[in-house]
């Protein structure tokens, strides 16, 4: 079963280790553990008469359990912990039906909720064939997990209580950190607040737009999450922080992210929601370059001329980097669409990428660029690409005369300026 993790997994104890002597409460205690690994009910009902439900067992180093159980550090479980971790969820209910607390917290904090979430079977994507008996096992353990969550649900664990440390994570920062998918819909449904926030001020959906997991930010749009809301501490909503993923060197590589973006846009995220510094998604697009992203947001009619507190605009952020400069084209795509062409923010300081030697004549002929008013008739297609942007350029296509549309989205390559 080596196609089988468990998150949180306990390391085996260190050779060596001196135990001590057994003597009647551990005999016991490690009964209670074989009978819980067992899911003999029967037997975990008798043993409870003597020993307190939801107080700890300790199991000796000489027990061969202690040994997948147990590290150096941790020599001790409750009962109903012990329960859900290996997701044995006839042991869970008896334990329930006798006392147990879901409630009960261990020494990091934790519920037994959060450990139900920490220690969730993660099942590695294998191709197998369908009832075959690998795959069967597979779907068994993840049946039992999933009954042991509803089980506890009913039971009533408090599905918003938060971890006891300073992350201060609900279950469903939880579950998006450990990528429990089918968890989501079941808390929601017993009352998991689908916008609450963690220690940092981030939502599960900010967590899941950070990490581009398109399913889990599907599942909370489908729950109700609320696109626009903001970190406090940053201001940064779920589209910047997909954009800021999706645009940087992995997402490039792994052509990651659109569809998340797209996702979050097609259900109302505010293209051009500003950060506390003032920062739009598009200004983080330019920053990264990936032409797919630029497209995307000025598809959904990004404003290419909004200045950071800083005045930095967004064709300003592109030119920060010698990798973007080098595509013309795109770089081309932004100048048609800027106006006024601010190429210094507000100290007056021009872009890095541009201050490279390579680029001076580009450098030269855009500052002389800026300076030159435009012409009324260069102002007007401006305005028209950026009101419409990309996302009514066919229809548009369809309305004007070819030439008037030719001369509004015919991008010339500034190629010419190198010269």
């Amino acid at each position: 079963m080596g196609n089988i993790t468990r998150r949180g997994s306990r390391e085996l104890a260190a050779e060596g280790t001196k135990p001590p002597e057994e003597g009647p409460p551990a005999a016991l205690h490690t009964r209670l553990y074989e009978a819980i690994m067992r899911e003999d009910r029967s037997a975990i009902q008798a043993l409870l008469r003597s020993h307190p439900v939801n107080q700890p067992m300790t199991i000796l180093a000489n027990s061969i359990s202690y040994r997948v159980l147990l590290n150096q550090q941790t020599q001790s479980i409750i009962p109903i912990h012990l329960a859900v971790e290996f997701c044995k969820a006839q042991s869970l209910l008896c334990l329930l039906e006798h006392g147990a607390d879901p409630e009960v917290r261990d020494t990091r904090g934790l519920t037994t909720l959060h450990l139900m979430l920490l220690h969730w079977p993660i099942i590695s994507t294998i191709r197998t064939k369908p009832g075959n008996r690998i795959q069967r096992i597979l779907t068994d353990i993840q049946n039992n997990a999933m009954m042991c969550l509803r089980i506890l649900c009913e039971h009533g664990a408090q599905v918003n209580a938060q971890v006891d440390n300073s992350n201060k994570h609900s279950p469903l920062h939880l579950a998006i950190t450990y990528g429990t998918y089918p968890v989501l819909s079941i808390l929601v449904q017993n009352g998991a607040y689908v916008n609450a926030i963690n220690e940092s001020s981030m939502t599960p959906l900010h967590m899941a737009a950070n990490i581009l997991n398109k399913e889990m930010m599907e599942m909370l749009i489908a729950c109700g999450a609320n696109v626009n809301c903001a970190i406090s501490s940053t201001g940064n909503t779920a589209l910047k922080l997909a954009v800021c993923t999706a645009s940087s060197k992995a997402g490039r590589l792994l052509a990651a992210g659109v569809s998340c973006i797209r996702l979050l846009l097609i259900h109302g995220a505010k293209v051009n929601a500003r950060d506390h510094k003032g920062q739009t998604a598009i200004h983080e697009a330019c920053f990264g370059g990936r032409e797919a992203i630029i497209n995307l947001l000025l598809e959904f009619e990004a404003n290419v001329n909004i200045l950071t507190r800083n005045g930095e605009s967004p064709i300003y952020m592109y030119l920060q980097r010698s990798s973007n400069i080098r595509d013309t084209g795109l770089l081309a795509k932004l100048f048609y669409r800027s106006y006024p062409l601010r190429l210094t923010n507000n100290q007056g300081i021009l872009p890095a990428g541009i201050m490279l030697p390579e680029f001076h004549l580009l450098r030269e002929n855009l500052i002389k660029l800026s300076q030159k008013p435009l012409s009324l008739e260069d102002i007007c297609k401006r305005n028209i690409r950026n009101i419409y942007g990309e996302k009514y350029k066919q229809h548009l296509k369809q309305l004007l005369p070819v030439q008037i549309w030719n001369s509004l989205y015919g991008y010339y390559d500034l190629a010419y300026l190198l010269i």
